[in-house]
């Protein structure tokens, strides 16, 4: 008479075993897919110039292409970036809207921050605002 207990013990190595195949099959069929799909994006880049963009389902996988060429062509372009850098100071006649914005948000902190202290209050998530507006006003200029 069979064991039950044997009869399945030896099926779950069985199942284990398969189950180890198959996922070793699907990983490599998975990165033969994701090698080929990157080739023809970095190929359909350089034929038509365009990014080619994955469908909406896939967002989390990325490519990188060869870092050689297109840093190559972005290096040129760099010294005319601060050409532009300094003829934005030359006219201050036009400020920009979001510097505007974050100028008058770090005035209103500040008078809360004022208005904290004279009430004795806590001041602490007041000052680690007025840093983060501090910090993007700097990022912004």
């Amino acid at each position: 008479m069979n064991d039950p207990i044997a009869d399945y013990q030896k099926w779950k190595q069985q199942g284990e075993g398969l189950r180890a195949e198959a996922k070793h099959a699907m990983e490599s069929r998975f990165r033969e897919l994701l090698t080929e799909a990157a080739r023809i994006a970095v190929e359909y880049k350089a034929d038509f110039g365009v990014p080619l963009k994955p469908p909406s389902q896939v967002t989390a996988f990325r490519y990188k292409t060869s870092p050689a060429k297109p840093k190559a062509k972005k290096e040129a372009p760099k010294p005319a970036a601060p050409v532009k850098a300094e003829a934005k100071p030359a006219a201050p006649s036009k400020p920009d809207p979001k510097v505007a914005a974050l100028e008058k948000k770090l005035a209103g902190a500040k008078k809360k921050l004022d208005e904290a202290k004279a009430a004795g209050g806590a001041t602490r998530v007041i000052e680690d605002r007025i840093y983060e507006i501090e910090d993007a006003l700097r990022l912004a200029q």
